[in-house]
């Protein structure tokens, strides 16, 4: 896919709550890290120089965009970057020869440079086509999902992953109006919900399509089940006993699985009761970081986990 013309010339993307994630983790010389979602290489970037000399990072990402700005971030041939989802990372490890990593970090957000890209829909006003995808060799866009789906099934998905309120009115509307007016990007989704919901549209500070796309990026892209697998099964496999398992969410559904997760005390001993939110600095500077959650647990000795 080109993706030439629809983005920046460089990565506009933020790590959040960076201070925050090298101080829990823990970092110095020799350590092995995987990060999971390692998208434009910020966090990553600052994770290797922390743990040269003798360290290892393995960085994936299901974007291949990401992975080409994460390439310039961490150019060191040494980092191993490859394309894929965290729940890949027993194979990818397998195939470096590595029985674990010590450092395991997921940040689970939306990308900025994601939201730049006119080519898949993540912006409300992009002219392309509704994808929605982060890696668009799998699955079907959320255009077609949205032209063969149920209005049952979508409403379901609108309450059930982006909590929308509205959601069997939605989902109602989108389906009685696609044979004459199919979704085909995400400015004509952001319109549909927009007219669908009338005045009530006007009742909300962020825009009334939010919650609808959130849902549908969620949806198509099995976001949840990701991340069920990667707290619940992927970091017990990987990570060694003593090390640490980092999570970056950005809405309820993903914080709820990560805390069920490291309450487990066979597996894990949890260092945020109470997850750690980005400072009011950071907020004014990156209002993208006002809804993340970090929380950090540590793996137990394997014989605490049988």
């Amino acid at each position: 896919m080109n993706t030439g013309p629809s983005r920046s010339p460089r990565s506009v993307h933020v790590p959040v709550m960076l201070r925050e994630v090298l101080q829990q983790l823990d970092l110095h010389p020799g350590l092995v890290v995987a990060d999971g979602t390692v998208g434009a290489g910020g966090h990553s970037k600052k994770i290797w120089e922390r743990i040269q000399p003798g360290g290892r990072l393995i960085g994936t990402d299901r974007d291949a965009m990401m992975l080409r700005w994460a390439r310039e971030a961490l150019p060191d041939p040494a980092v191993i970057l490859q394309q894929g989802s965290y729940v890949e990372l027993p194979t990818v490890l397998a195939g470096l020869e590595l029985d674990g990593v010590d450092r395991f970090l997921l940040d689970l957000g939306l990308s900025s440079d994601q939201l730049e890209d006119r080519e898949r829909g993540f912006s409300f006003r992009a002219e392309g086509p509704l994808d929605l995808r982060f890696d668009t060799r799998q699955g079907f866009s959320a255009a077609d999902y949205l032209a063969t789906a149920t209005a049952e099934q979508l409403a379901d998905d609108f309450h059930n992953f982006g909590e929308e309120h509205h959601s069997r009115q939605i989902a109602s509307y989108l389906v009685e109006h696609r044979s004459q007016s199919p979704v085909r990007t995400a400015k004509e989704l952001a319109d549909a919900v927009t007219a669908c919901l009338g005045n009530k549209a006007s009742n909300s500070e962020r825009h009334p399509a939010t919650r609808v796309f959130q849902a549908l990026r969620i949806a198509v892209n099995a976001e949840l089940q990701h991340v069920q697998q990667g707290v619940e099964e992927i970091g017990p496999q990987i990570v060694r006993p003593g090390g640490l398992m980092a999570v970056i969410t950005f809405h309820s559904l993903e914080d709820r699985l990560v805390k069920q997760a490291f309450r487990d005390k066979r597996i894990w001993e949890d260092l945020t009761p109470k997850p750690l939110v980005a400072s009011p600095a950071e907020v004014r500077i990156n209002p993208r970081s006002r809804s993340a959650k970090l929380r950090v647990a540590r793996r137990r000795p394997t014989s605490n986990a049988t």
